[in-house]
């Protein structure tokens, strides 16, 4: 059951908080190495929230105060229950909660209609453009994200609840393990990716195009959450992937280890695939996500309806 200690603490959200800066230090330091430089520190992202705290909020002219200053609290305050679900459905798998994972496919969204928001009610020129551009990116990874999870669902028997999709795979095996599930994974880290503004899928921010996009007017504490957010969505997303296609994590003994593990590969693909693929424009995403992810969510939805 859950307690204020487990939500705050472990595995709540302040150990959500240290892992998504863990995770965003491996990222920037992985990323310097295959660059041959030397990377941050270890306290690096630390050190650059906090910097962020303590600079002053500036609000562009015109802009709606209550829109601007509450986008980036809707995306941390999202991000960070969405890995609060997360962490329950993996260490209580038999509490209940209906339609769960609804909810989820909602938390995911969240953040990036937070970004959208936040730089429609900047009125900056670039903000706005990545703004519309973070739409059309939406729009494609949430049609991918959907036919991913939406097999997951078929294979066990339609359920909704996260809790059951790691009691079934426990009993049946992974989900990834059939050829509709290694399909539907594909699609799942494909669509992370996009979800995640990261290459090739940076068009909304693109600094050598429109210098940052949509958080280009942010500073401060705004800027701060923002960050903040991103680097959990980043931390937890592979989780998602882990519970729904790789049996999730236990929590018993040396089994955390292995999870961590499980999420530690899909933290690599990430990396991998942000530094060997150069940015495409937003309607090259939006073609790719709609054509080709399209199809081939479609042949994995025909696959898991036939028993494969």
């Amino acid at each position: 059951m859950l307690n204020g200690f487990t939500i705050l603490f472990f595995p709540g959200l302040l150990f959500s908080v240290v892992l998504a800066l863990f995770v965003a230090w491996v990222d920037r330091k992985v990323t310097a190495r295959v660059q041959w430089r030397v990377g941050p520190p270890l306290l690096q992202p630390a050190y650059d929230l906090a910097k962020l705290m303590g600079k002053d909020t500036m609000i562009p002219m015109g802009a709606p105060r209550w829109l601007f200053l509450g986008a980036p609290i809707l995306a941390l305050s999202s991000s960070l229950l969405f890995s609060l679900v997360l962490w329950s459905a993996n260490m209580h798998p038999g509490t209940p909660l209906i339609g769960d994972l609804m909810v989820v496919l909602y938390l995911t969204m969240m953040p990036g209609v937070a970004v959208i928001l936040g730089g429609l009610a900047s009125g900056t020129p670039h903000s706005v453009l990545g703004a519309s551009r973070e739409i059309k990116l939406l729009l494609g990874d949430e049609l991918v994200m959907v036919m991913a999870l939406t097999v997951v669902v078929i294979q066990t028997g339609g359920t909704l609840s996260l809790g059951s999709i790691k009691t079934y795979q426990q009993s049946y095996g992974v989900i990834a393990g059939t050829p509709s599930g290694a399909i539907a994974l594909v699609l799942g880290v494909l669509a992370m990716q996009a979800k995640l503004a990261l290459v090739p899928f940076d068009a909304s921010e693109a600094e050598t195009e429109i210098m940052g996009g949509t958080l280009m007017a942010y500073s401060g504490p705004p800027l701060a959450f923002f960050k903040l957010s991103q680097w959990v969505m980043r931390a937890m997303l592979p989780l998602l992937l882990v519970h729904c296609f790789w049996g999730g994590i236990d929590f018993n003994g040396w089994a955390p280890l292995v999870g961590l593990g499980k999420m530690t590969a899909f933290w690599v693909i990430i990396i991998l695939i942000r530094n060997t693929n150069p940015r495409v424009r937003v309607d090259q995403a939006l073609r790719f996500f709609v054509i080709w992810g399209g199809a081939l969510g479609v042949i994995a939805l025909i696959l898991a309806l036939l028993g494969y």
